[in-house]
Order: C-alpha cells, then sequence, then structure tokens
C-alpha cells in the first residue's frame, strides 16, 4: 500500500480516497492507491531472496570456519599435545622407578639367598662341635634377614605406590582439564578419580 500524490491527479479505478482522521482538518486530495494482486510473506521463504541468503551463509561458514581453524582447533590440540607430552613423561618416570624397585628386589632377593647359603654353611660347618650355638646364630641370621627383607619389601611397595600414585593423579588431572575445555563439561573431583581408578583396574 502506497500513499503518493502522484495519484491525486490520475484518476483510476481503484483509487480510494481516504478521509481525514480528523474531521475538522481540510481535504487535501490525497489518494491511497492498493495494488492488486501482491500478497505480502515471508521473505526467507521467498525464491527472490535465495541467492542473498546463500551468500550471507557462505560467508557466515567461512567465517565460522576461519575462527574455527585459526583460534579454536589450534587451542585444543595444543592443550591436548601438552597433555600428551606430560602423562608420556610421567609414564616414562613412573616405569624407570617400577624397573628400579624389580631391580632393588632382585638385589634384594639375591642377598637374601647368599646370605641363607652362608647360614646354611655355618651350620653345617658347627654342627659337630656347637649344636646349640650355631642353632642359636643361625636363628639371629634368619632374623636378621627377615628384618632386611621387610625393609626391602616396604621399600619396594612405597617407591611403587609413588609410582602408580603419580600417574593417577596426572590421568585425573588431564581428564578434568579435557572435560572442562573440551567438552565444557563440570565433573566433580570423585566421579573422575572413581572413572580413572575404573579403567586402571
Amino acid at each position: 500500500m502506497f500513499v503518493s500524490q502522484a495519484f491525486a491527479q490520475t484518476e483510476s479505478p481503484d483509487a480510494v480516497v481516504v478521509p481525514p482522521v480528523d474531521p475538522a482538518a481540510p481535504v487535501t486530495g490525497e489518494v491511497v492507491h492498493v495494488e492488486e494482486g501482491h500478497e505480502g510473506g515471508f521473505p526467507p521463504f521467498e525464491t527472490e531472496y535465495f541467492p542473498s541468503q546463500l551468500l550471507w551463509l557462505a560467508i557466515t561458514f567461512g567465517i565460522f570456519y576461519l575462527v574455527l581453524k585459526k583460534v579454536i582447533l589450534p587451542r585444543i590440540a595444543g592443550i591436548l599435545e601438552n597433555r600428551r607430552d606430560r602423562i608420556a613423561l610421567d609414564l616414562e618416570a613412573a616405569d624407570r622407578m617400577r624397573a628400579d624397585a624389580d631391580e632393588a628386589q632382585a638385589a634384594y632377593e639375591q642377598e637374601l639367598t647368599e646370605a641363607r647359603d652362608r647360614a646354611h654353611k655355618i651350620a653345617l660347618e658347627a654342627k659337630e662341635s656347637a649344636r646349640a650355638d650355631a642353632e642359636s646364630e643361625r636363628k639371629r641370621i634368619d632374623g636378621e634377614l627377615d628384618g632386611k627383607l621387610g625393609a626391602a619389601q616396604v621399600r619396594i611397595d612405597d617407591i611403587k605406590r609413588e609410582a602408580l600414585k603419580d600417574v593417577g593423579a596426572i590421568a585425573e588431572d588431564a581428564t578434568d582439564a579435557i572435560l572442562r575445555e573440551v567438552a565444557r563439561i563440570e565433573a566433580p573431583r570423585a566421579e573422575i578419580a572413581g572413572a580413572v581408578n575404573a579403567v586402571r583396574s
């Protein structure tokens, strides 16, 4: 619907004179011309707007792709790479500590075997001359060896526990960071620890 004074000078069958809102207002002679055959519709559903819509869709998608490629994906890749390197280093350190613990255990077992052999030899040599003394000496040596073995076992357990504790804490930190920064999920620390323990077991 258009209001124009050009139609005031042209008489046409589809021209309608609009009375003034205020009865006291003077008549200006404006004519309202109503176009026939035009039906208003929703512009996004009209085919004449499709090219511009496709153009803006391509521009928006291109901008989003560039932001995703230049900003978001490199940042996520950097975070994952740092976490992966840190976990690899910590796992390597844990493997070294476990190897050291195994070597210590092997050395203590060898020392225990040698000490028992010595004790057995002493017992055999002293069997005829001082059976009672040899028996008490053997018991004393066995007690010392048991103490050494217990201390060695405690040390080995401490080393293994320390190594595995570091690996578990690192895995929990990495899982928490990935959930918060990539998936935007805030998970309780207890649930993350339970999930890591379930995977490790």
